[in-house]
């Protein structure tokens, strides 16, 4: 007898709570609203709108045929102009792409393990591919990290 009276209640209880779908349409229409409400969170560096972060670059130090380890790269670029800084988020694969061959080279001839990589040298190669990839200057390479991880 009580699982007879049981059931009716449940089954009430069960028509009573809306679906997934009710808290779905809700849960849209309030993430719509915020977002017309919030612009887009982009996490910045620095305030300046010239500055540009480039992902980490890599590359492997060798001797001879054995690699060592990994030179590891942080670089932002400094672009007043607003024109050539959407030029730059538009050719970052092709900067991407010269910087890494330009380290690789670098890290094949130059870097050891028993002395620190030349900052100056990885700084002037940067720039270099940068006026070359597009065209012309008036973007600056910002080091911001030099760092060699050694195998053991």
């Amino acid at each position: 007898m009580r699982k007879l009276l049981l059931l009716p209640v449940l089954l009430a209880a069960a028509l009573a709570v809306p679906g997934p779908a009710a808290f779905a349409a809700d849960g849209a229409a309030a993430a719509d609203k915020n977002k017309k409400d919030k612009k887009d969170a982009v996490h910045r560096i620095t305030q300046s709108e010239s500055y540009l972060m480039v992902d980490p670059l890599y590359a492997t130090v060798v001797d001879g045929s054995h690699p060592l380890g990994l030179l590891m790269i942080g670089i932002g670029l400094d672009v007043p102009d607003a024109d050539l800084r959407d030029k730059i988020e538009r050719d970052m694969p092709q900067l991407r792409d010269g910087y890494v061959r330009s380290l690789t080279a670098y890290a094949a001839t130059s870097v050891r393990s028993w002395r620190p990589p030349d900052v100056a040298a990885i700084a002037d190669r940067l720039q270099s591919v940068t006026d070359r990839v597009l065209g012309k200057k008036g973007a600056r390479v910002l080091l911001a990290q030099v760092a060699i991880r050694l195998n053991k």
